[in-house]
Order: C-alpha cells, then sequence, then structure tokens
C-alpha cells in the first residue's frame, strides 16, 4: 500500500521547514541528511534533538497563511516549485555548496536542464560592452547553449535579448535569475523582457518566496544560481567591485569555468576583467574560444560544431581615407575630440565633421562627456 503523502502536503512542510528561522540553505541539507522521510519533513525536524528551541516554536505554528500563497502561485499555469530531491531539479545546481532547497520557476522547466552560459557584467556598460554581450549571447544561443543572467540593466539585459536575437531558432534559449519573488519583476522596466524570455521557451528562476521584493542582500545571493545552473561563467565588462565578480567567484567555488573578454587599459569597466584573466579565468576573444574549452562537457552538441564568425569584423571598403585613417587614430579605446586632434594634425571642425558621418554610420558611438569610442560590432 502506498501511503505517501500528496505533492502538495510535502511541498508545504518544506516552504514551513525553509521559512523558520536559523533555516537556511545549507542548515536544511544537513537536516534532510537527518530525516528518515523527506516526505513528512516537518514531523522529522520537531522529532531532531539538536533543533533550537527558536526554530521548534515557530515550526509548532508556522505562518501557514503565507505559506499556502506560495502553494496557490504554484498551481497557477506555467508556475513549478521544485525541491532538492525532485527529478526535474537542475542536477548540475544540485552538486554546489549550498543549493536552494525549493527552487520557484515560471516558464519551461525543460529549459533548466540545457547546456547553459551564463552571462553576467557591470549594470553601467559601455555601448560597445552591451553590442559585444549581446553578440555573444546570439551567436551562443546559435549552436545550442542557453544564456543564463540576471535580469539586471546593462551587460544582463544584452546578453538575454543577444539569446532572443534567435527567434525561431530552436538551438538556445535564456534564463533569467531573480533576486526577488516570482510574482514581481525588477526592474520594472525589464517586464517585457521577461515575458518575452517564457514566451520563447525560456524560464524566470528564483528562490524567494512569492511576494519577496527587491531587497539588496538578495541580489549577490542570487548570483551562486546563475553560476550554478552552468557550465561557466562569462564576465563582459567589470569594474574592480562589481557584483559580476561576485558570481565568477562562485563559479571557481563550484568548480565551473570562468571567461572574461578583455578590455581597453582606460576603460575602468575592463579592470575587473583583467583581474580574473590575471587569477585564471579564460581570455575570450570569439565565441569560439568559450566552446573549444565547453566541448566536452556540451556532450552531444560537440558533434554540431559551426563556423562562428568573429564579432569584429572588417570594415567595408566605403570609408574615405580621412575617415579610415581618423579610425585608425581612435583605436579602441574612449577618445576625445583633442585627443583626436592631437594624433591627426587636424582641425577641430574636421574631426568633428568626420566623427558625426562616422556616428551617424554606426561605426563611432558618442559617450559622455563629449567622448567617443569605435564600434567594435561595425570594425
Amino acid at each position: 500500500m502506498n501511503d505517501r503523502a500528496p505533492e502538495s502536503q510535502i511541498l508545504r512542510e518544506w516552504l514551513a521547514v525553509l521559512s523558520a528561522p536559523g533555516i537556511g540553505p545549507v542548515n536544511f541539507a544537513r537536516l534532510l541528511e537527518q530525516i528518515v522521510d523527506p516526505d513528512r519533513l516537518l514531523a522529522g525536524v520537531l522529532n531532531y534533538a539538536a533543533l533550537p528551541e527558536a526554530t521548534r516554536a515557530y515550526l509548532r505554528t508556522a505562518d501557514w497563511p503565507t505559506i499556502d500563497q506560495d502553494l496557490l502561485w504554484a498551481e497557477q499555469d506555467g508556475n513549478h516549485i521544485l525541491r532538492l530531491n525532485s527529478a526535474d531539479y537542475p542536477s548540475l545546481l544540485r552538486e554546489i555548496p549550498d543549493p536552494p532547497p525549493l527552487l520557484y520557476v515560471h516558464g519551461h522547466i525543460e529549459a533548466l536542464h540545457t547546456p547553459q552560459l551564463a552571462m553576467v557584467g557591470s549594470r553601467n556598460p559601455s555601448a560597445g560592452g552591451q553590442e559585444t554581450a549581446r553578440t555573444f549571447a546570439a551567436q551562443l544561443g546559435g549552436v545550442g547553449l542557453t544564456i543564463t543572467s540576471g535580469l539586471a540593466l546593462g551587460i544582463d539585459a544584452a546578453s538575454h535579448a543577444g539569446a532572443l536575437d534567435n527567434n525561431g531558432d530552436s538551438n538556445g534559449t535564456t534564463i533569467a535569475v531573480m533576486g526577488t519573488g516570482l510574482d514581481r519583476v525588477y526592474p520594472a522596466r525589464h517586464r517585457d523582457l521577461a515575458h518575452d524570455i517564457v514566451s520563447r521557451g525560456g524560464a524566470l528562476v528564483a528562490e524567494f518566496p512569492i511576494g519577496t521584493g527587491p531587497r539588496p542582500e538578495n541580489f549577490p545571493r542570487r548570483n551562486r544560481i546563475i553560476s550554478g545552473l552552468s557550465l561557466g561563467t562569462l564576465v563582459v565588462e567589470a569594474a574592480p567591485r562589481s557584483g559580476s565578480l561576485t558570481t565568477a567567484r562562485h563559479a571557481v567555488e563550484q568548480g565551473r569555468e570562468v571567461f572574461a573578454i578583455p578590455g581597453s587599459i582606460h576603460n575602468p569597466l575592463a579592470r575587473g576583467c583583467h583581474a580574473l584573466i590575471r587569477q585564471g579565468a579564460k581570455l575570450v576573444e570569439t565565441a569560439e574560444d568559450i566552446l573549444e574549452e565547453l566541448r566536452e562537457a556540451l556532450g552531444v552538441y560537440t558533434e554540431r560544431r559551426v563556423q562562428i564568425s568573429t564579432p569584429w569584423p572588417s570594415s567595408p571598403e566605403t570609408l574615405t581615407p580621412d575617415q579610415t585613417q581618423l579610425l585608425d587614430y581612435m583605436g579602441f579605446d574612449i577618445v576625445s575630440i583633442d585627443q583626436l586632434v592631437a594624433r591627426s594634425g587636424l582641425t577641430a571642425a574636421a574631426v568633428s565633421s568626420m566623427l558625426l558621418i562616422l556616428e551617424l554610420d554606426g561605426r563611432v558611438i558618442s559617450q559622455a562627456g563629449g567622448r567617443y569610442v569605435r564600434n567594435e560590432t561595425r570594425g
């Protein structure tokens, strides 16, 4: 006779234990090791002799109305709450030192079982950094990697958008790991992006209960999930104290690959990437550099090797000699008009005129403070 409790009751008890004071992912995992029957978790935990009295007292009168709100959410179409010991729980995430005992998912849970690459970076990237992130995400998504990021402003959003550029392509999709409950989107301006992620075969993921707002402490905490779901983490642009470096550190601790895209020595957003490279991260110039490193882990995808073009194609020969020369003087650093005047010997008026033409043609991008940078995606 099968006397197993209904899944809703099992999940209800897991939610209660996880919400108790003094219980986090690590302590929850330790309790699971001690409990004979995880399907009757509450009774087992209450009988556990080493349980702190404050935790025991809470569990005797748990906040059942709040807990039941999560269960009601999970009953809606497209919503799931995955237990750590569930077959649907992503296997790579289960391997990290502190996996979330419960994983909230809105969207397609099958996306969690595809090979993933985390892409992270600055919330205030350069225009070139955003273009680079979008190009890499599109190329890697096109050959079967799911792009996983945090739905934040800047590099995160560009990475999700790049993966979605493969509209109609079944080779890849994107997953957003949230720092809030899944009943809200933060930042609110990314509501349409979140909708697109789910509608195109991806998923929104969080470990936080329904109703959890955007608390500052939750965003660093979710970074371990971004890296934990993924075979490797690519950092596109990051300042020395960027939260993206936290994600990279989690990846190292989890035994995953770390990749970093270098930049100009004059760009403060390149310094975090340069620090990672000095510490052993793989320097990346093309998407193929990442595939070469992950080829074995990708398994069946190794049989679908494709030629990936460099994201920095050569410029078509449609420029005047003077315009080509000005691009050479710019290099790939952010420069001012005064610097270009000094390098080229041209007048400020001549330089300004050519910059306007090059900007309209998409070959240079204007920056704050009257400075300009070459658009690396156009050459």
